[in-house]
């Protein structure tokens, strides 16, 4: 099995705790090099406690179950020999209350468009089997409980 490792750090400095205006800003180092700073969602706590120009866990969580999603999926592509030129995905996260009445990150919805080049084009069947099949074998959304909603963009 492999691990992964990300060390996230938060310091408070100067500033007071106990009020409860304490930044929330931190960064997220991982074992790569790459140091994201991040923060709670402005809509968990209003600026200027939380920053809105970093990424918080909620981002996060719909970013990591896209990109997981799409490198399955281009994967699949490229053993099928087609080609695509580019992937966006516009995906949506949405925090409601699960069925235990805790705050969850209830439903996500991926919107992925694709365009292609190459000797052949796949069918808009073969691209949704692909979608299919990369949720399928996504590690993330194997390990979360989210509804996983994929609506195709043409």
């Amino acid at each position: 099995m492999s691990e992964y490792v990300a060390t996230i750090r938060w310091q408070r400095g100067e500033q007071k705790f106990i009020d409860d205006k304490y930044s929330r800003g931190h960064q997220w180092e991982f074992d790569g090099g790459v140091t994201v700073s991040a923060s709670a969602s402005p809509s968990i706590v209003p600026l200027p406690m939380s920053i809105a120009e970093n990424v918080d866990p909620e981002e996060a969580f719909v970013a990591s179950l896209s990109s997981c999603h799409m490198l399955f999926f281009l994967s699949l592509a490229a053993k099928r020999d087609f080609v695509p030129d580019e992937y966006t995905d516009a995906a949506v996260g949405h925090l409601g209350k699960s069925d235990d009445g805790k705050f969850a990150m209830t439903r996500v919805v991926l919107r992925p468009k694709t365009t292609w080049s190459g000797k052949t084009i796949p069918s808009k069947q073969q691209i949704e089997k692909m979608h299919h099949r990369a949720h399928d074998l996504c590690f993330i959304a194997n390990s979360v409980t989210s509804e996983i909603v994929i609506e195709l963009v043409e």
